[in-house]
């Protein structure tokens, strides 16, 4: 299984919007950066992520897992465009803060405090592992 990190801004799609969707989950779509496609492409159903508000909160609300691997993306017909659809497994105890995140040098690698524009990222086991903890959430 691989980890993984899905950005949105929470007055967009936030978390409430992901958990509504029930079992079905939601395609990730919209999504319109070739690295953060090309993670997509690489997620196998069951892979788990976090679900990071953005732009506002700027903290990992929850965790989502894949329901349906990288299809095209249904908001354009554009085919360069692919996306995966996935769904709310729980949300976090305590959400945890990017500067939280930023503070912890367990975490100095990780992409989110890299390179934190990237919408779609991966997450290390080690990292993973390490913000479930910071978030008093079940693995």
């Amino acid at each position: 299984m691989a980890y993984w990190l899905f950005k949105s801004e929470p007055d967009v799609w936030g978390w409430d919007h992901q958990t509504a969707k029930g079992e079905q989950g939601e395609e990730w779509d919209g999504v319109r950066n070739y690295q953060a496609r090309n993670n997509m492409r690489a997620m196998k159903l069951g892979d788990k992520g976090f679900f990071y508000h953005s732009r506002t909160g700027l903290e990992i609300v929850g965790i989502v897992e894949v329901c349906a691997e990288a299809h095209p993306d249904s908001t354009t017909d554009d085919d360069r465009w692919d996306c995966v659809d996935i769904k709310a497994v729980r949300p976090f105890v305590k959400p945890v803060s990017l500067e939280t995140i930023k503070a912890d040098p367990r975490l100095s690698e990780m992409v989110l405090v890299n390179n934190s524009r990237l919408s779609v990222q991966p997450v290390s086991e080690d990292e993973w592992r390490i913000i479930c903890d910071l978030g008093q959430t079940e693995i």
